[in-house]
């Protein structure tokens, strides 16, 4: 079975395998309570959505997150 996007892809855009956890973590979280709040399905799941989008550039690490 081949993940995508693959890990390689994803430490392009987060520089740790820890922090790219919290990031798709906390990206996942909002996908998920966004698409509750305003009653819409989603398609795929919220952690596949996060992990597209940090492959993609999307979704970057915060400050905080970087400390």
């Amino acid at each position: 079975m081949m993940l995508q996007p693959s890990i390689y892809a994803l430490l392009k855009e987060v520089p740790s395998r820890y922090m790219l956890v919290n990031v798709v973590a906390h990206r996942a979280r909002q996908i998920s309570s966004q698409a509750e709040d305003e009653g819409y399905p989603l398609e795929e799941k919220p952690v596949t959505l996060a992990l597209k989008e940090v492959a993609q550039g999307e979704v970057a690490p915060s400050e905080e997150e970087t400390l």
